[in-house]
């Protein structure tokens, strides 16, 4: 969860339709990673607005690195667009947090 910086919320908008449009891309970036589903939520509080971004990935530590070593258009547009639009990290409390083992 990080808050999304100031005047960049309709930046932030037109890039997740642009992942909608480029479905395709996306999912080459999926198997890239191990990831079986991305979902992001804008919210709003008395500050501002809050990005929700949640991963379903096999292994954090694989998609990771699958991200940052990329060399696919699409990953090298979402590391620039991420990184204008998001700021800092939103304050959250862990109310719930079970898993399978292993996972």
């Amino acid at each position: 969860m990080r808050r999304v910086a100031e005047g960049q919320v309709d930046v932030l908008r037109w890039w997740m339709g642009e992942l909608m449009r480029r479905r395709d891309e996306v999912l080459q970036t999926f198997h890239n990673e191990g990831t079986r589903e991305e979902v992001a939520y804008l919210l709003r509080d008395s500050e501002g607005a809050i990005l929700v971004y949640i991963m379903d990935v096999a292994d954090p530590t694989t998609a990771d690195l699958a991200f940052r070593y990329s060399s696919l258009p699409i990953d090298q547009q979402h590391k620039q667009v991420m990184h204008q639009v998001l700021g800092d990290a939103a304050d959250a409390e862990l109310l719930y947090d079970v898993r399978l083992p292993g996972r």
